[in-house]
């Protein structure tokens, strides 16, 4: 059994066209843009983009500096869309995945060499992307397909001209499920991991599980959480490099998730309408709420689980 630090908030207050698919009308109550075109009121539409040259830590500032989670890749002439890059690439970079290669074979562990490499080494260019003129329902079935926390939307000529993430999504719909609780879409098995855990093991994980937040648990007590844009931050903000002597890759993921962990975290219980989980996430800027009954650990609910819901009760 997991409880909750008392120290911890607990109120309970890659292209879309991929195959062809239906425009019909959704049966959204509320604020749903009638015209398929104002999905653009919705998305972000001052949407920053990288070229695929600028460097991976270059990329990595820029995405802290403005508080992204992703950017879409962009010729910078045309601005036509030819990728994109997440915090998962960056937690993919510094242990979980294929692009770890980068630094263990390409640069035989020598990590400051790595993340100077074009971002296009670690970049998802087979991108998923909805057509300027798709309806919100389109918009949410393809995020949830492809498991996209958000997706660049480009006209007729491929050019990027905003983007739409889950954030976006609860900030102005949330209330079309308020009949539901969270208990009914949140995760009930919760994998977690313990301070002293290394940064390696964390990315690991990560990537393994297909997970961008893990709860931070300390003998039986829930006491953080650390996501894809912590570890994001641990590189673009500098952290990273204040581990590094030789300039391998072991000083730099050899480090305790404690470092780079959330100590305060916001949570919600299990019988709170999915709405309030949906606003608590927006309002706090946050993707993911432990839900806490009687201290107790009972689950996860993400932005993800939240727009899953809002596409099965449009059906």
């Amino acid at each position: 059994m997991i409880k909750i630090n008392r120290h911890i908030e607990n109120r309970n207050d890659k292209r879309f066209i991929k195959q062809s698919m239906d425009r019909g009308s959704i049966e959204f109550k509320t604020r749903i843009p009638r015209q398929e075109s104002e999905v653009l009121k919705i998305a972000g539409k001052n949407v920053v983009t990288i070229p695929s040259s600028i460097t991976i830590i270059g990329a990595a500032k820029t995405m802290t500096r403005y508080g992204y989670r992703r950017l879409p890749v962009a010729d910078p002439g045309s601005k036509k869309l030819e990728g994109i890059l997440t915090s998962m690439d960056i937690v993919r970079l510094l242990g979980g995945g294929d692009s770890f290669k980068l630094i263990k074979k390409g640069h035989y562990g020598n990590f400051l060499k790595a993340i100077n490499e074009n971002v296009s080494q670690i970049m998802e260019k087979n991108v998923v992307f909805i057509p300027s003129d798709a309806s919100l329902k389109e918009a949410i079935s393809v995020m949830v397909s492809n498991k996209a926390g958000g997706i660049p939307i480009v006209d007729k000529e491929k050019k990027v001209v905003g983007i739409i993430t889950e954030r976006d999504i609860l900030a102005h719909i949330s209330e079309l499920i308020s009949s539901q609780v969270v208990k009914d879409v949140m995760t009930t098995e919760v994998t977690t991991i313990s301070t002293s855990k290394s940064i390696d093991e964390l990315t690991q994980m990560m990537v393994n599980k297909g997970f961008r937040r893990v709860p931070v648990v300390e003998n039986g007590v829930l006491v953080g959480i650390v996501t894809a844009t912590d570890v994001l931050r641990y590189l673009g903000g500098g952290k990273a490099f204040e581990k590094v002597v030789t300039g391998d890759i072991k000083e730099v993921i050899d480090v305790p998730v404690s470092e780079i962990m959330t100590s305060e975290v916001w949570s919600i219980g299990s019988k709170s309408k999915i709405s309030d989980a949906a606003g608590k996430m927006d309002s706090k800027d946050i993707g993911c709420l432990p839900v806490i009954d009687n201290e107790t650990l009972e689950g996860v609910i993400t932005e993800h689980d939240v727009v899953s819901q809002l596409l099965e009760v449009s059906k």
